[in-house]
This record gives structure tokens, C-alpha cells and sequence, in this order.
């Protein structure tokens, strides 16, 4: 576990606004499972399939047709909640929503309202180092996702793909404990960490297999606070709900634009009505899209062609034993073990390939070297390279420990590591071999390094001159002994016999 001492982050206020107004925003994630078939049937959920190929009879709401569980689905939910800390339900039942969509064939949604499968469990939630919220999740419920209705493939006509009609979903429901837009992007970001470390979600927004409902409304400073103690929403102002955010960076400009949609009407003498409204970002704006159904509206009852689920404690415990190491425990792990910043251990740890590629470059080796060469050398070159993933990187750990290896054998300096590390992503090659082959190896015999010194003050009184005057003039000569023997003196000895000689 972490131990670090965090400070919670100030709530945002709207600024130019008459009063000061603050947010408060809870998010219902919707996260796709990542199962090979679907929650009730057998059908693929393969993405990018012809329209309508992964579609079985009960997906289609064919008559007679009757949903049997996936048991992966279920362990998945069960995983996703331990990985969150929550409480695991040992008993949960489905029930059925009821609404029309095309693509909702069977004119019902199979969820789960009144006994989710996973209950109470927070997510620690880093806005920067030292500065995190702890944001308490609400419930995790398992239900079936809609197709997909396409509208611009014909002038007159909507099509309908049901490929994704029946795939499971985590809907992820939080408290409403996020106080900005960056918040609730971090939020959406460490979900996605840790349901990718865990292997249950993907995370891809743009396929939209991770997809968040934004609920945000305003209250005036120190309202929050009262709600706090008496967990009475009546101190929240009426809240409205953005449908369907795909991305993080519009996830953020919604909640901008709809609080201060929302401070407007306020501020003028309105009402802000509860309802489900959408974000246009190209024009900037949130518009009405329904009013906001409550739970009757729904006629929700429990699914006559689904029993209770009722599992065992010890599959249970089975599953958590299995668990892998999170995120903030691996973060933990490389600021003792290695001696990292925060900063870096989170950016070595904001992907479980990352942090596997780390590890083994730091196996045997300073640890904060292998952290410097992994971020700034290794994936600024990726980035470079059209953002390359570290599992395209032509430079393997091997290689990199090799670079290092040189370093600290005193081989190379680090100017001609730089050097190497280019040949070795460009060419390929073993950092040892390059290094004897082209004749990079550092020059460390300090004869002839106090040759090439000597030589350099002979020809320069004049800075010589300055140089005793002013020491930080010194570098000057560090400079032309490196040009001189090519970038192959071994800087320590440069500086240490240049400072030695301007001092004679």
C-alpha cells in the first residue's frame, strides 16, 4: 500500500460567475467486459465484425429464446470490484429495464437495480503529486449493451447492427465526490488503469468499449460541505446528466460548458430542470436531449428468465488470490525499491507493459539511471516515432540495460550513450559490440587526458587568464578537451584536471 501523505484537492470555482459556485459531479462508467462472448449468449464480441455477424437468436430477441450467464462475466465483475476494494455481493439478481430502441430488439435491457453484484469500494484518484481524492464508488451492476443505429449510410433509411447488442457491461456508478473537470477525467483515467492492470476492460474509448454518463450540478461555497455531514442532497443543486462521453478531453469541456450553462440560469432568476442532455464539441454547447427518467419510469421487475445468482465465498477468494499487483502498490513498490520520484513511478506505472519493460532494464542496475533512460531517452524517441507503443520499441530491455551497463562501467560517457542508443533503435545491434566496433569507448587514460588538457591551456592564455578570475569559466575548457578527443574523455576526469591545472 502507499504510504504518502496526500492533500485533497480545492474544489473549482467557476470563474465570472456573480457568486461562487462550485461543482459536484458523479460519473456512471460504462465499461465493457472483457470476455469472448457475450452476457447471455454465445456470440462473439469481436470488434469490427460485418454488421449483424455476432448476433445469436436470444441477442435478436427471437421468440422462445432464453439468456443463459456467462460465468467469465460474472468473474470479471467479481475481479473488477476487488480490484476497487468494494464489497462483493454474494447474492444479486437481474432485472428488466424497459424502454424502445431499434437496436433494442428485445424491447427490454437486462440489469440489475435493485441487488447489484458489487457494492460499496473507492478508487484513489491522483490530480498531481501529494494531491489525490479518494472517490467513492457506489455500486458496480452487470447489463447487457444496446446495438448500434447508423444514420448516415442512406438519405432515407437508419441502419441497424446488433453486433453489439447483448455484450456485457460493468456500469461503474460513483458518489457524487468529483469537484472539477480534471477530477473527473482523472477519475475515468485511473478506472481505466486499473481495470487494464486487472485485464477486464480494455479501456478503448474509441471503439466504445469504456464510455462515461457525466452528472454534473452546482451549489454555492460551503453547500458540499453540509451535504457531507448529513448525506442530504438536498443542499446539491438539481443535477443534469451528459450522455454518452467517449473522450477524456470532452469529458472535461462538457462539465466546463454545462456548469456554466447551469450559473447562467441560476444567476438570472431560472431553474435548472433534471435532464439528460448531449455535447456537441464542435459547437461547444450541451443540448436537451430528454427529460431525466427515474427508475419507474423504467417498469423495472425482476427478470422471470433469470434465477438469483448466488455464489460461493470461496470462488470468491479464489478470484482475489489471483489478483495481480494495482497500481498504486506497484507505484509504492518502485519508490521503495528503486528510490523513484512519485512522478516517475507513475509514469512507469500508467501501463502494466511500461512498468514490465522497467523492471527489466532496473533488474540488477540503479534504479533512477534506468528510470531516466526508459522516460526521457526511450519513450521521447517513441514518441518521435509517431507515438510508437513500448511493444513496437526496437530497442529491447536487454539492449537498454546494455546501454546502461556501459554507463556505469565508465565504457561510455553519457553524451556517446545517447549516440549508441540511436544506432541500436535505428540498426539494432548489441550496445557492447557497436561500442568496440566504431571505436566509441570512452577515454579514460588520464595521461592522455592531462595531454589534450595542457594542450588547450597552452593555446589559450587569454581565457586562462579569465578563467582564474572567474571559475565558472572553467566549463569553457571542459568544453574544447570533450571536442578535441571527440566526446570521449571521461568528463569527470576533464573537470577534475582542468580545475586542477587553472588552479596550478
Amino acid at each position: 500500500m502507499l504510504d504518502l501523505t496526500y492533500e485533497t484537492p480545492k474544489p473549482k470555482v467557476i470563474a465570472g460567475a456573480k457568486q461562487d459556485w462550485e461543482l459536484v459531479i458523479g460519473l456512471e462508467v460504462h465499461a465493457q467486459v472483457a470476455t469472448n462472448a457475450k452476457l447471455f449468449s454465445g456470440a462473439s464480441t469481436q470488434f469490427g465484425a460485418e454488421p449483424n455477424s455476432n448476433v445469436a437468436f436470444v441477442d435478436a430477441g427471437m421468440p422462445g429464446m432464453l439468456p443463459v450467464i456467462n460465468e467469465a462475466c460474472v468473474a470479471q465483475a467479481v475481479r473488477t470490484g476487488l480490484g476497487l476494494k468494494a464489497d462483493i455481493n454474494l447474492y444479486s439478481a437481474f432485472d428488466r429495464k424497459n424502454y424502445f430502441y431499434p437496436d433494442l430488439p428485445q424491447g427490454y435491457q437486462i440489469s440489475q437495480l435493485y441487488h447489484p453484484i458489487v457494492g460499496e469500494g473507492e478508487v484513489l484518484v491522483d490530480m498531481e503529486p501529494g494531491v489525490a481524492r479518494v472517490v467513492r464508488i457506489e455500486r458496480i451492476h452487470l447489463e447487457q449493451d444496446a446495438g448500434k443505429s447508423i444514420h448516415d449510410m442512406d438519405p432515407t433509411m437508419s441502419f441497424v447492427d446488433l453486433n453489439r447488442t447483448g455484450v456485457a457491461l460493468m456500469e461503474i456508478v460513483s458518489r457524487p465526490d468529483i469537484r472539477g473537470p480534471e477530477e473527473a477525467a482523472a477519475y475515468v483515467s485511473k478506472l481505466r488503469q486499473i481495470m487494464r492492470y486487472l485485464g477486464t476492460c480494455d479501456g478503448n474509448m474509441q471503439n466504445g468499449n469504456l464510455r462515461a454518463d457525466v452528472n454534473v450540478s452546482i451549489c454555492l461555497s460551503g453547500a458540499y460541505e453540509k451535504y457531507q455531514e448529513t448525506q442530504d442532497f438536498s443542499h446539491l443543486g438539481t443535477r443534469c446528466e451528459i450522455k454518452n462521453m467517449n473522450s477524456l478531453r470532452f469529458i472535461q469541456q462538457a462539465i466546463d460548458v454545462e456548469a456554466k450553462r447551469q450559473i447562467a440560469i441560476v444567476e438570472a432568476g431560472g431553474e435548472v430542470v433534471q435532464e439528460t442532455r448531449l455535447y456537441d464539441p464542435d459547437k461547444g454547447e450541451t443540448r436537451s436531449m430528454r427529460s431525466k427518467e427515474e427508475a419507474h419510469d423504467y417498469r423495472y421487475f425482476p427478470c422471470p428468465d433469470l434465477l438469483p445468482l448466488e455464489i460461493e465465498q470461496a470462488w470468491v477468494d479464489d478470484i482475489a488470490a489471483s489478483l495481480p499487483e494495482l497500481p498504486d502498490e506497484k507505484r509504492a513498490r518502485f519508490m521503495g525499491d528503486f528510490g523513484l520520484s512519485e512522478y516517475d513511478a507513475s509514469v512507469l506505472t500508467a501501463d502494466t507493459t511500461n512498468a514490465a519493460y522497467f523492471e527489466q532494464v532496473a533488474e540488477g542496475r540503479d534504479g533512477k539511471l534506468a528510470a531516466n533512460w526508459v522516460i526521457n531517452e526511450l519513450f521521447g524517441r517513441l514518441k518521435k516515432d509517431d507515438d510508437k507503443p513500448i511493444t513496437d520499441s526496437p530497442v529491447t530491455p536487454a539492449q537498454l540495460g546494455g546501454i546502461i551497463d556501459l554507463i556505469t562501467s565508465d565504457a561510455i560517457s553519457g553524451k556517446i550513450a545517447k549516440d549508441v542508443f540511436e544506432i541500436v533503435y535505428t540498426e539494432g545491434g548489441d550496445p557492447a559490440k557497436i561500442v568496440e566496433a566504431r571505436g566509441m569507448k570512452q577515454v579514460t587514460d588520464t595521461g592522455a587526458i592531462e595531454a589534450a588538457v595542457d594542450q588547450i591551456i597552452a593555446a589559450n592564455p587569454a581565457q586562462v587568464a579569465k578563467a582564474k578570475e572567474n571559475p565558472k569559466l572553467a566549463g569553457w575548457f571542459v568544453g574544447q578537451v570533450m571536442k578535441a578527443t571527440g566526446g570521449k574523455a571521461n568528463p569527470k576526469a576533464v573537470n577534475e584536471l582542468v580545475a586542477k591545472k587553472l588552479a596550478g
